[in-house]
């Protein structure tokens, strides 16, 4: 029992430097890739123009007939239109969608 006593109280610097250890790797792995997506998420909806085809996290496909403030006027068939949240719109599917959308 001594023993392990003895050994708890070894070094003094190995506590810490593991945690420090392990908050830098939270943050190069979970952290940091997370704040990059926002920021790319934000300046994608910012760049986002009239005529532009997205898709919203919902699903919904059509083009940007409107730009407000904080909303989207997506046109989805002949004529309907629904207002969206910027937010809504989805950058990996908008950029999936484009790529297969037929050449007209």
């Amino acid at each position: 029992m001594l023993s392990i006593l003895l050994q708890a109280q070894g070094n003094n610097w190995s506590f810490p430097i593991m945690m420090v250890l392990m908050f830098g790797i939270l943050y190069f792995f979970m952290i940091r890739p997370q704040q990059k997506k926002a920021k790319d998420q934000k300046k994608f909806t910012e760049e986002i123009k009239k005529g532009d085809y997205v898709v919203t996290i919902g699903g919904v496909h059509g083009r940007v007939a409107e730009i407000e403030d904080d909303t989207f006027i997506i046109e989805v068939e002949r004529g309907a239109r629904i207002k969206f949240s910027k937010s809504a719109v989805s950058m990996e599917s908008t950029k999936a969608a484009a790529s297969k959308k037929p050449a007209a």
